[in-house]
């Protein structure tokens, strides 16, 4: 059964880009309108063909893929995506639950796989949790405009520039942007980044050597809270 309650859209869902690949047109409006309201932003494919074109060409948080597809169906979109190297969570929708089908499309590359009908409160539920385990397993973090790669300690700006952190600057970026959404105490940051480092002044400084290097809203300031990740 599938029904839509509007609610406040998520924090987790803020700025998150979605592809969702559906040919069924009603579901594929129900959806679009379910996302769009959670605070998603949203790009919809008909057909394999157009979903592959758009999964190769954009950047994505996470797809939503339909099994059953003209042109192009779910399970050769999704191995022809992961042939070139796309690793972006997917999310597999289909009419078909049996065991054997579930596993041919977790064996396709696809992270998780929900059969129709299903519950909205649950689709929305697994989409939080693709996106959250993506995260912690990512090697690149998106931060705004920009990117942070974790293996390099490189910043990429929205111009194209590199900006190399030092250590503690990277790892002080790195708790910050691996739980965008939670806002960090000093003390915790501290604990975190710094050893316990005797004066929590030692996060406003490092704070300040990153928004010289990367610009002031990289980190944003929960007054009389503490910290969380900010943009480029």
């Amino acid at each position: 059964m599938l029904s839509v309650i509007a609610e406040a859209p998520s924090r987790d869902a803020a700025r998150a880009r979605l592809l969702l690949v559906e040919d069924d047109d009603e579901l594929s409006e129900m959806l679009l309108r379910l996302f769009t309201e959670e605070g998603y932003s949203v790009d919809v494919a008909r057909d394999g063909q157009r979903g592959l074109h758009l999964g190769l060409s954009r950047s994505y948080d996470a797809m939503i893929i339909d099994r059953g597809l003209p042109a192009i169906d779910g399970l050769d979109l999704l191995a022809r995506l992961r042939r070139r190297a796309v690793a972006t969570p997917v999310l597999m929708l289909t009419a078909l639950g049996a065991v054997a089908d579930r596993v041919a499309g977790l064996d396709a590359g696809a992270e998780d796989y929900l059969v129709k009908p299903f519950e909205v409160d649950e689709l929305l539920a697994r989409i939080r949790a693709l996106r959250r385990r993506h995260r912690d397993s990512a090697q690149v973090l998106p931060l705004g405009a920009g990117r942070f790669d974790l293996a390099t300690r490189v910043v990429t700006l929205p111009d194209g520039a590199q900006v190399t952190l030092s250590g503690r600057e990277y790892e002080l970026l790195r708790v910050l942007t691996s739980r965008p959404d939670q806002v960090h105490t000093r003390a915790a940051l501290r604990e975190r980044v710094f050893d316990a480092a005797p004066a929590e002044s030692i996060v406003d400084t490092y704070v300040y050597y990153l928004r010289t290097k990367l610009g002031r809203t990289v980190v944003r300031t929960v007054r009389g809270v503490g910290y969380r990740a900010g943009e480029l």
